[in-house]
């Protein structure tokens, strides 16, 4: 099968081309319901669409730039028309109304903001504060909503179960069945009377109707379930002031007025214009395409909403919110546009076109056998030409055989079974902590055969403590109270705390004091307010002019900011970051006393020793420092990258999770291979590698300046040797998983939670984002979010992953039997008999068994640690094995047997020759025994390989509800609905045969793993 499935019939876990995509659609030539089959696929002409608003909105961006660039030159003396404003707006207590403000932003209208009187001008129209922000009364905040407008984007309308079986009923088959019922119904009522003649006809409609009934249900929750799943992908957080208060909202509560706290990593969540901040550049490649970053600063103060703060931090003023903004109607269009198909979907859609194909071919030839034995038939008797309501009944019958051949053959289910499945999972894996943003993740994730994991808040808890500090050249722990430094020291120490920070610290209503910041930020705050009793964050912050600041980022591995003193007391550069960086840039030190001194080699030497003893003992190390500036340094220049003076080191403490060595001890025995890819010290990350069981004696840690300058032969001989990589740079790790992806052809999954973590995500097969840690930007381009930010959720994923891959098999593997025996069956009994032993109704039933309920009981299997003692997949497993070959053509072969055998011999067994209606209760039967196979090959598909196909089985209440039902429904049809199934009540007798015969698929299954043992 997988031979027959060409290229056509692939595409990318990610970023597939709309080429691609296109493909695989135009090769499904037998589609029964095309609504149904194509519902969980990206709608390509929607993608088209938002692409053009795109490049309209870029085109009209770049004019908007140049007219105000023009505007700026000519805005002295330049009068614009009086605005009036609007009674409602002006009756409401504002002084501008939402179309004004969105003009000026959308427009980058340089003018109009200036007539308005600027930013502050803008602010106070709102009715709003630049400090304490809006108030938090909730009157004034709903008329403010009426005014302006509310922070979403227009979705459609969630679709009602009627929708499902609207569109369930657009299978093909079942309207040309539903034909065939009406013309037998009139037909038979015409010859037979009612209510005789009616029984065929309303069977097929009863028959119909339950299928209908029973797929749009199913179809109706998968909706349910990914309605659910779209709300938590949506619940973004945002840092706002609010009556003096800084908290967190949601994206969704934004008003225009609210001021926005934004840093490195966020998506700016409404169009508005900036108040105040440092060094910001915009990245706004997704509302216009424009690779290149926008800088926003007081003479360009427009943020457009939907666009990426890709360095520096600001307040922001919120002008324009939701549908008002060209990011809300984007959305409109690109939320229509839906998720790429999986693989997996795609090949199984290959998969049921193939074998549609062949039923199609089956049904034509079976029709026609029929119909040429009836023929034939008629020419013996002599009444060729004579045609009477019986003959016309009888080949419409073998018409309805014909088209219902075609509804079993042609698997619909397989790839819905695939949506099934994910969607259960993707429920499960958000109990578990884990937020799937991109179905294919779910299918990728159980082939991976590498995982790149951050250290800080992935292995360890992020839970971050100043324990040690090296100062004056003086090792200590933090219990020593702050009368054992000199003033001097504690005063530049301090200095250098509050303002070299991207933390806050702030006051609640409770008068409580908070830090606000990561957890390392959160950790210096915290030892910094530690060395005095009322030490107050704004009041230090106040003692000098914040002119510049120089955010952290990867790739310098430290952060500045530069300070202008009071009177005429000069500049002051403060820096802290990664400790031997840092180190290597100071040429002077403190002593105990507060004084200046050199630094010679031997105090190089001894706190290079000091980094790696604090190092060794797993702690974070951060080295404080700063520099004295001349008058004629300009807030322009960059801060100095030498001539520093160090003020101490710091150790940080960040305990190991709980359980991480556990997960990656899992991961090793599933032969997956960990990698710790931090930007750490070596000896803290060979330590923490160490505890965590990742670093082992064949191992090597190197780090990411050695691992950049190998060469391409070194590197081949190098990366399987990998387990600890530290110093590393976003280009380090994006260029490692790029190797392991294509020259050793693994499926990788990388962890990441900083803005530059994106190239390396997007690179990945699988991008895993902190859900506390992480930025909007890395969440963004991930396709699973741990929402703990924990390893050992990450091997949960890895688990459900392969849960989804291993049910799905067992599905297909079920589903593909069913359409063997019943395409064989049917086509050989016509063939040799004239008859089909199973009619449309009882084919129905058994479509219905396999398809959607088939798909509920195996697609929902839950998961369980045999998966983790296997290797994994890897890129070029086959998805149909020979152990699924093996079970199909084995089960296939028995049932056929026994199906032919009672054919051949049911009447004597039974008893049956001269019995009346003997043929009625010999079908009768066949189609109970071929249920029964069906019902115990369902139990055998729970495994392919084990012996044991019952463990665990009470642990899946889906599954025991589908045999139960079934079993329940098979028995009501055979006993009660024989005049509208073409069946007769049985036997006690015959029903344990029935169910024997059934029984018997269980020992099979058994001798066939035994005897003929294969490799998955």
């Amino acid at each position: 099968m997988e031979s027959l499935l060409s290229d056509k019939w692939k595409v990318n876990p990610k970023h597939s081309t709309s080429e691609a995509l296109q493909r695989w659609r135009d090769l499904c030539g037998v589609v029964k319901n095309p609504k149904r089959r194509f519902r969980f696929t990206a709608n390509l002409s929607k993608r088209y669409e938002a692409a053009a608003m795109r490049k309209t909105n870029q085109e009209k961006l770049r004019i908007a730039v140049l007219v105000s660039k023009a505007a700026f030159q000519f805005i002295q003396g330049v009068q614009l028309s009086d605005y009036t404003v609007p009674k409602e707006v002006q009756d409401a207590g504002f002084q501008i109304c939402a179309d004004e403000l969105g003009s000026i932003v959308e427009s980058h209208d340089i003018k109009k903001l200036k007539f308005h009187g600027g930013v502050s001008g803008i602010a106070e129209k709102l009715a709003a504060s630049t400090s304490n922000g809006l108030s938090t009364d909730k009157e004034a905040l709903n008329k403010r909503e009426e005014i302006f407008g509310i922070n979403k984007f227009q979705e459609s309308e969630a679709r009602s179960f009627w929708v499902f079986v609207w569109e369930a009923l657009q299978d093909m088959t079942l309207m040309i069945l539903g034909a065939c019922a009406v013309v037998s119904l009139i037909v038979g009522i015409a010859t037979e009377g009612w209510p005789k003649g009616s029984h065929d006809g309303l069977g097929i409609v009863a028959s119909i109707l339950l299928v209908v009934f029973v797929t749009a249900t199913s179809d109706y929750r998968q909706s349910l379930q990914f309605r659910d799943l779209d709300k938590e992908k949506k619940k973004i957080l945002i840092q706002v002031t609010r009556n003096g208060y800084r908290r967190k909202i949601s994206i969704y509560n934004l008003l225009p007025g609210d001021i926005v706290h934004l840093s490195i990593g966020d998506q700016v969540p409404a169009d508005g214009l900036f108040l105040s901040g440092f060094s910001v550049l915009l990245d706004e490649s997704s509302l216009t395409g424009e690779s290149e970053p926008v800088m926003v600063n007081d003479e360009n103060p427009f943020l457009l909403s939907g666009t990426k703060v890709q360095d520096g931090s600001c307040k922001m003023l919120v002008t324009t919110v939701g549908m008002r903004t060209q990011w809300g109607k984007l959305m409109a269009t690109l939320s229509e546009g839906g998720d790429d198909e999986t693989p997996l979907q795609v090949k199984l859609n290959g998969v049921a076109t193939i074998i549609g194909k062949i039923g199609l071919f089956f049904a034509m030839v079976t029709f026609a056998v029929l119909v040429q034995k009836m023929l034939g038939r008629k020419w013996r008797e002599g009444t060729t030409l004579s045609w009477s309501g019986d003959n016309a009944i009888e080949l419409l019958e073998y018409f309805a055989i014909a088209v219902t051949i075609v509804v079993v053959a042609v698997p619909e289910g397989l790839p819905l079974a695939v949506t099934l499945s994910l969607a259960f999972a993707m429920k499960k894996m958000m109990n578990d902590k884990a937020l799937v943003r991109h179905l294919a993740a779910c299918e990728t994730m159980g082939s991976a055969t590498n995982i790149c994991s951050d250290k800080t808040g992935t292995l360890t808890t992020n839970h971050m403590t100043v324990v040690k500090y090296c100062i004056g050249m003086h090792v200590n722990e933090v219990m020593t109270k702050r009368s054992e430094l000199p003033e001097p020291v504690v005063k530049i120490l301090l200095e250098s705390i509050f303002n070299n920070t991207g933390g806050e610290v702030v006051v609640n209503k409770r008068g409580k004091r908070k830090i606000l910041g990561t957890p390392t930020e959160t950790a210096i705050l915290e030892f910094g307010l530690s060395l005095g009793e009322d030490l107050d964050f704004q009041t230090e912050r106040r003692k000098c002019k914040v002119l510049k600041v120089e955010p952290f980022n990867s790739t310098k591995k430290r952060m500045g900011v530069l300070l202008e003193f009071p009177e005429g007391g000069g500049l002051r550069a403060h820096t802290k970051g990664a400790s031997e960086i840092v180190l290597a840039a100071c040429d002077k030190t403190i002593d105990l006393n507060g004084e200046v001194v050199p630094l010679d080699e031997m105090s190089i030497k001894y706190l290079n020793e000091i980094i790696d003893k604090f190092a060794s003992e797993a702690l974070r190390t951060l080295c404080l420092a700063y520099i004295d500036l001349e008058k004629g340094f300009s807030a322009v220049d960059d801060i100095p990258i030498s001539g520093f003076t160090c003020i101490g080191i710091v150790g940080i403490k960040d305990p190991v999770r709980p359980g991480v060595r556990e997960s990656v001890a899992l991961c090793r025995l599933a032969g997956v291979t960990v990698r710790m890819v931090t930007g750490d010290n070596i000896n803290t990350a060979k330590a923490i590698a160490r505890e965590c069981g990742i670093l082992t004696d064949d191992g090597i840690a190197i780090e990411g300046p050695v691992f950049r300058e190998k060469s391409l032969e070194e590197l081949h001989d190098l990366i399987p040797k990998i387990q600890v990589m530290a110093r590393s740079s976003p280009l380090d790790k994006h260029t490692l998983v790029k190797h392991l992806r294509t020259t050793f052809n693994e499926v990788v999954a990388v962890t990441g939670d900083g803005t530059n973590d994106a190239p390396a995500l997007h690179e990945a097969d699988i991008g895993l984002a902190m859900g506390i840690a992480g930025t909007e930007v890395a969440k963004e381009s991930a396709d699973v979010i741990i929402l703990d930010d924990n390893f050992s959720t990450i091997v949960t994923v890895a688990k459900w992953g392969r849960s989804v891959y291993v049910n799905i098999q067992k599905f297909v593997q079920f589903q593909l039997t069913v359409n063997v025996v019943a395409l064989v069956v049917n086509f050989s009994s016509a063939c040799l008999t004239g008859k089909a032993p199973l009619t449309a109704v009882q084919l129905l039933w058994v479509n219905m068994i396999m398809d959607t309920l088939g798909a509920l009981a195996l697609a929902t299997e839950p998961p369980n640690d045999e998966l983790m003692k296997r290797a994994p997949v890897g890129r070029t497993g086959n998805f149909i094995s020979a152990v699924m070959w093996r079970n199909i053509l084995g089960q296939s072969l028995y049932q056929f047997l026994v199906i032919w055998f009672l054919q051949a011999t049911g009447k004597t067994i039974f008893r049956l020759h001269g019995y009346p209606d003997s043929d009625l209760v010999l079908n009768t039967i066949i189609f109970n025994t071929f249920v029964f196979c069906q019902l115990f090959n369902e139990v055998n598909s729970r495994e392919m390989e084990k012996i044991d196909v019952t463990e665990g089985i009470f642990d899946n209440y889906v599954f025991i509800c589908v045999l139960g039902s079934t079993v329940f429904f098979q028995i009501i049809i055979i006993e009660y609905l024989g005049n509208f199934a073409n069946t007769t009540p049985l036997t006690f007798m015959q029903w344990f045969v029935s169910i024997f015969f059934g029984f018997l698929g269980m020992p099979i299954a058994v001798a066939l793993k035994m005897h003929f043992p294969l490799q998955c």
